[in-house]
């Protein structure tokens, strides 16, 4: 016999009840369940602070000469990463572009990956691990090898190859083995200076075709410089753009990435790893010049 209306609604009420005071049982109260756990560990942060603060002494050199300038003179340790973009590309693009960008990319993670489902939860898609090593490891490793490539540690890999033995001052002295057809490929630089690029390229009048005194406002005199333009902006911003979609691809190609939030877990998880590589290498490998290589604030004594 099929059950009345008003027995499946009572039953449907039931089931809904029992939803209910299990979800309010699984809950955890801001108070004290939340706040106590907070101040328990903002107080044993506290006496390790006090601690450490006692028994080690603090990192601090002479005190400082606004008329001597240090070498290397370095940002805050988190603008390092930011520095040490400043020598790869254009200022304007190291300092201004891309940390906006990064961000409006970052704010937009939410609206692009917009699902309901695992919504709360950390690396809720069953691929979310490997997806997280792969974009941890291609971000590290895939920009220390574009740091290399832009510092001619290649070039000195040749050297060492051909020389039998490593010439620590390849760097001044000019390099010998590597073939100088090949100079253009040292580095991004080397694209630049390397290259007989016509003289009309390194001085091409915007000004000519941007008038803007037609408007009424004053004249533009800029030079467009091409093969500066290239080096500092195109290949950059091309690489940084072109990369991390090159990933994407590969990946959803072999089937490990399937959904958006797949991507957005490969995506952060490579930017997260850029983000510390160049940190790391920017405080601890980046010596007097801003040369590449270790270095410590007392490298000098």
């Amino acid at each position: 016999m099929a059950a009345t209306p008003q027995a499946q609604a009572q039953a449907s009420s039931a089931a809904v009840r029992g939803r209910a005071r299990r979800a309010r049982e699984e809950e955890l109260l801001v108070w004290p369940d939340l706040v106590f756990i907070e101040f328990i560990a903002a107080v044993l942060f506290t006496i390790l602070i006090v601690v450490l603060a006692v028994m080690v002494d603090s990192v601090l050199l002479d005190r400082a000469n606004a008329a001597v300038t240090p070498n290397p003179s370095k940002a805050p340790w988190y603008f390092l990463n930011l520095q040490e973009l400043l020598l790869h590309m254009h200022p304007a693009l190291a300092g201004v572009v891309v940390p906006t960008v990064a961000l409006i990319a970052l704010g937009a993670i939410p609206y692009f990956d917009n699902s309901n489902e695992g919504q709360g939860e950390w690396l809720s898609t069953p691929m979310a691990w490997p997806l997280t090593w792969i974009g941890a490891a291609v971000g590290s490793i895939g920009t220390l090898l574009l740091i290399f490539y832009d510092e001619s540690k290649h070039v000195q890999i040749y050297e060492w190859i051909a020389n039998g033995k490593l010439n620590a001052d390849s760097q001044a002295e000019g390099f010998h083995a590597w073939p100088h057809q090949l100079d253009f490929m040292r580095g991004l630089r080397g694209i630049q200076n390397e290259i007989a690029w016509p003289d009309w390229t390194l001085h091409v009048p915007l000004g000519d075709v941007l008038r803007t005194d037609l408007l009424g406002f004053p004249r533009i005199e800029l030079d467009w410089n091409i093969p500066a333009f290239l080096v500092e902006q195109f290949i950059p911003v091309n690489t940084m753009i072109g990369l991390p979609l090159i990933l994407s691809f590969v990946v959803h190609k072999m089937g490990i990435a399937k959904t958006k939030r797949d991507h957005m877990i490969l995506q952060f998880s490579g930017f997260i790893a850029v983000y510390i590589t160049l940190t790391i290498v920017g405080t601890f490998f980046r010596g007097e010049g801003l040369v590449l290589g270790p270095y410590t604030i007392f490298a000098h004594e």
